[in-house]
């Protein structure tokens, strides 16, 4: 089976990646990780809020973007929900009302930045069960404008497996959607050794933030970010 560091050479700028991984610790452990090409896309962080989630938020004085800045990760009593954009705090809504998660991951719509039409990525973890799912809503891949979504359950984790799901495959200059996740494996101990493993393979020209974190329990963990608040 295909590592995550193996993956994600063949993928130098994936865009934004959502990961889940049962660790060596046998704990399940998320990962979220951005990169960017352009300076607005690179002057971004990950930052814990007053509330307890996961935000992206620009450096410095740039300008609030929704497609650049949102809530990346958050969770209640029952779920923990993560992904790259407004569609997170869309999803969790649908789940705290009672839906299940293949219903709230339903009629979510690709991002409008032609001509990439970005996928908007979504994990779904069930704290209880310790259950989870992918969701992607992405644009067909011919003159078609209404999305296709994906919902996939995914199946129990054992040690060392990992599931990535990434917006782009793309050398660096061509882009194009990534139309599936990809099942890996991980020699990663527990979260910090995830976060080195993931923040090491990604393309230093790229990469911008990432952090991991214990779904399970929450969204809090360790954060890394290539340039300075």
């Amino acid at each position: 089976m295909t590592s995550i560091p193996e993956a994600l050479r063949d993928n130098p700028y994936p865009g934004r990646l959502i990961l889940l991984a049962c660790t060596l610790n046998g704990e399940l452990t998320a990962g979220y990780a951005l990169t960017g090409r352009s300076e607005a896309s690179q002057a971004r962080r990950i930052e814990s809020t007053p509330s307890g989630e996961l935000a992206v938020v620009p450096v410095g004085a740039t300008g609030h973007d929704a497609l650049r800045h949102y809530i990346a990760a958050t969770t209640d009593e029952r779920w923990t929900v993560y992904g790259n954009g407004e569609q997170v705090a869309e999803v969790a809504g649908r789940l705290a009302k009672g839906l299940a998660p293949g219903s709230a991951l339903a009629d979510l719509g690709y991002e409008p930045d032609p001509p990439i039409h970005t996928p908007r990525i979504t994990a779904v973890v069930d704290r209880a069960g310790r259950r989870s799912w992918l969701g992607a809503a992405r644009r067909p891949g011919g003159d078609r404008e209404s999305a296709d979504i994906t919902v996939v359950a995914l199946g129990e984790l054992s040690r060392g497996q990992a599931v990535l799901l990434s917006t782009y495959q793309s050398d660096g200059d061509s882009v194009s959607t990534a139309r599936h996740h990809l099942d890996l494996n991980t020699s990663a101990q527990d979260a910090d050794a995830l976060l080195t493993e993931v923040w090491a393979a990604l393309d230093p020209r790229f990469r911008v933030a990432a952090a991991a974190f214990a779904p399970v329990t929450g969204v809090q963990g360790p954060i890394r970010h290539a340039r300075p608040a």
